[in-house]
């Protein structure tokens, strides 16, 4: 269909290795360095160079090292790759129930270099950003010529282009995962990390290596915004005359997408069960269990009004088996199901042949007479929420019912109630979120708009360990271990008026929706871990036409966000310290004065700019000795509350 419109345009396929011409078969995934077009009159192309990976309920977080991602990068190019773009750049928030998966947080953030908030991840963004100055710097050579490929070790490559007119750019590898290796090139001698490419404008001069990252490293926050959340009221679902308005009943088990049509995540499946007064149970004996066995993702057990439990499945396992005492009564028992989707499928194979809802046995077990197969009885169908129908969410709406006011506490935790407070918008333009760390599981809009789903889902995982060096993997950097998987939701300041916001919440399972708080995303702290004579862009004079050299000193940039500046100086250290951002210890080799200069030029501004070298602070501490410059520094508005 695409070749036969004749668009006079080429059309791009990623993953599609019989692409017909004249479109062109593109790569996805973390790294593309093995990938070729299907014609050699095509174009190398990287359509989507993952820079993190999805996040899950009740999963971990993933992030992908950025020395990892310009590693494969670099490696793409140095192969004579074209373009790559990545995905994603700009993280971003799956508002109302945009998510898919199923199971797919809120929080479509992926590690990207600009994150869900719009506000850019150090090192990640100014890594990169180096790293495509670096290309940009090998240009001409590049579009020029295919690369030579020489050996310089077991595990160490030249990647060379040259245009034989005094235009050469080269690209030195080395691909062991753990040891660095000093090479020889054209006569000279380069060290190489592990793990890592060096580019070289010049074929002489390193501007760039993956694996050495001068820039700085932020560390995030969330901060109170002071602003309070009002007038607290709550409604009841009401679920005492489920069935009343049903217009849709079936012998047996219906598919749950198939009913609702996406027009809501929630189903009800209603029967009901007579029962012998003469039940041995009902004086005094071991109750009947009922089992739901549904193909996802989740469901609520009701009988007679009453909440019996709950269960869940996983992106894994969508499939799962409710299993708990029944509290039945003699003469007619109502049971009701509640099926919830969390998310509608979005890759996977014959994806849309995948089932929602309550499909497989639903059966009373212990009953005197054996077991009661509920499964192929009459039921009813109900679909959405009596709050989704009566438009609670909405401001012209969210008055036409009777709220009950009073004290959250003394009302207590309780199963499908709405929740609704007014809030005036905070000052500033930090990006805002609801800490939403008190509650279960459900929904939230402000001011009509859906924020999207919420899960205090906790993550399991191994968050023990995580290098750069090596194929990566989302299970090699994991995050959140033992933490709910996402506890903070994107609000964006757009939604909001300048007082009186409406915030309405359903929860599903029972939270304490009294310490919901709105929250402001801030730096908390800069760190800056670069050695002298590092490479850079910067101190490459692209106007000398190849015949640079590398000039200047290495500098490292603390900078705050806007509205904050460097209130101190937590470490720092011109030798040899070691350790991390968050943990830096003083090495051997300390210049005295390291923490004096520091707080002379950083505090009071709102970025400052510090040179590598020997000279800046004093005497050289230890001569002969390739020094390192570590810096962490607190950054702060005047009002700044802290809460991590």
């Amino acid at each position: 269909m695409a070749v036969g419109l004749d668009t006079g345009v080429p059309w791009v396929m990623c993953k599609e290795d019989d692409a017909p011409d004249p479109v062109i078969n593109t790569c996805n995934g973390f790294y593309c360095d093995a990938f070729s077009p299907n014609k050699p009159y095509k174009p190398t192309l990287w359509t989507e160079a993952w820079s993190g990976w999805f996040t899950e309920f009740g999963g971990t977080v993933h992030r992908r090292p950025v020395q990892d991602l310009a590693f494969a990068v670099a490696r793409f190019i140095q192969k004579g790759g074209s373009f790559f773009n990545y995905y994603m750049y700009h993280g971003g928030t799956n508002f109302g129930r945009t998510a898919g998966g199923p199971f797919i947080t809120t929080s479509y953030d992926y590690d990207a270099p600009l994150d869900e908030y719009g506000l850019m991840r150090q090192p990640k963004y100014g890594h990169l950003k180096q790293l495509h100055e670096a290309i940009k710097l090998c240009e001409y050579a590049l579009v020029s010529s295919d690369p030579t490929v020489t050996s310089l070790g077991t595990y160490q490559q030249a990647h060379v282009f040259s245009t034989g007119q005094q235009k050469c750019a080269a690209f030195l590898s080395n691909y062991n995962t753990k040891s660095a290796a000093r090479v020889t090139f054209n006569g000279r001698q380069y060290n190489l990390p592990p793990w890592s490419i060096s580019i070289l404008p010049d074929c002489k001069n390193v501007v760039f290596n993956t694996a050495k990252v001068a820039v700085q490293h932020t560390k995030m926050q969330m901060l109170p915004t002071g602003s309070k959340l009002l007038s607290w009221e709550t409604y009841d679902e009401d679920i005492s005359s489920l069935g009343e308005s049903s217009t849709l009943t079936a012998i047996g088990l219906l598919e749950q997408i198939n009913i609702t049509r996406d027009t809501s995540d929630y189903l009800w499946y209603m029967t009901s069960v007579e029962i012998s007064s003469s039940e041995s149970f009902l004086r005094g004996g071991q109750k009947p269990t009922l089992t739901v066995e549904s193909a996802g993702h989740a469901v609520h057990v009701f009988i007679n009004g009453q909440f019996l439990g709950s269960a869940f499945g996983t992106r894994e396992n969508r499939r799962f088996t409710f299993s708990g005492p029944a509290n039945l009564r003699a003469g007619i028992n109502k049971i009701a199901l509640l099926s919830i989707a969390v998310g509608l499928p979005n890759v996977g194979l014959h994806y849309e042949t995948w089932e929602t809802g309550v499909r497989g046995a639903v059966v009373l077990h212990g009953l005197d007479h054996g077991n009661k197969d509920l499964t192929w009885q009459k039921w009813s169908y109900q679909v959405g929420l009596k709050g989704e129908a009566m438009n609670l969410v909405s401001p012209s709406e969210a008055t036409s019912v009777d709220w009950t006011r009073g004290s959250l506490a003394a009302q207590g935790q309780q199963s499908l109630k709405w929740y609704k407070a007014y809030f005036d918008a905070p000052t500033g333009n930090e990006p805002l979120a609801l800490d939403l760390r008190s509650m279960g599981k459900g929904q939230v809009w402000i001011n009509g708009q859906s924020i999207g789903r919420y899960w205090m889902a906790y993550a399991k995982g191994d968050c023990k360990t995580c290098s750069y060096a090596g194929t990566f993997r989302p299970i090699n950097c994991q995050r959140r271990c033992g933490h709910p998987t996402q506890r903070w939701y994107h609000v964006p300041r757009s939604w909001l008026k300048p007082t009186k916001n409406l915030l309405v919440v359903f929860e599903e399972l029972g939270g304490d929706a009294s310490r919901i708080s709105l929250v402001k995303r801030s730096v908390a702290r800069v760190c800056a871990d670069a050695h002298e004579h590092h490479p850079t862009t910067d101190n490459y004079d692209i106007e000398n036409k190849g015949n640079s050299n590398s000039t200047g000193n290495a500098k490292v940039l603390l900078q705050c966000a806007p509205g904050q500046s460097i209130t101190s100086i937590e470490f720092a250290s011109f030798g040899t310290p070691s350790g991390t951002c968050g943990s830096f210890q003083k090495g051997t080799c300390h210049a005295p004065n390291s923490h004096a200069m520091l707080e002379k030029e950083c505090i009071g501004q709102e970025s400052c700019s510090i040179f590598i070298s020997s000279g800046v602070f004093g005497k050289d501490p230890c001569p002969n000795v390739l020094k390192r410059l570590s810096v962490q520094a607190v950054c702060s508005t005047a009002d700044a509350n802290t809460q991590s």
